[in-house]
């Protein structure tokens, strides 16, 4: 139902987007929360005065699968997770494998980011990320002269 609008499109059938809405319903798992075409993870943001704090589950990742980049007013987490390649006996069949594989991302806009103090740290599955915002300058006063 990810293309579910409150409004029509000019020209577009009210009855042709509720099937397009349903249909995406039943052939997709969009209950999953790694459904779509890029896959996800799950995020807790905070704010507090001087930062954001950003809790992350990435559970089975290593630091070394997940990085972290911060430009343009962005915040992007990446973890990639590589498929295991097993060699399987002519008599082994997999009956089910829900474990996924690819990249994971999310990104966050934030404009008032300084990209110099963040930090982050990988504990038990969930990343922490701290990021600080920039102190605002004080506004600038000047004095108006009148021609």
């Amino acid at each position: 139902m990810s293309d579910f609008r409150p409004y029509r499109k000019k020209g577009e059938d009210l009855f042709q987007s509720l099937t397009k809405s349903l249909k995406d319903v039943f052939e997709h798992d969009v209950f999953s929360p790694l459904h779509g075409k890029f896959s996800s993870f799950r995020v807790d943001i905070k704010e507090t005065r001087a930062a954001y704090h950003i809790q992350a589950e990435l559970p089975g990742f290593s630091k070394e699968d997940i990085t972290i980049e911060a430009g343009s007013d962005n915040l992007t987490i990446r973890a990639v997770r590589q498929s295991e390649k097993e060699a399987y006996d002519e008599g082994t069949k997999i009956l089910r494998q829900e474990r996924q594989y690819g990249e994971f991302i999310r990104q966050f806009p934030i404009s008032n980011m300084k990209e110099d103090g963040i930090a982050a740290k990988l504990e038990d599955g969930m990343l922490y990320v701290e990021v600080p915002k920039k102190t605002p300058g004080k506004p600038a006063h000047k004095q108006i002269d009148i021609e």
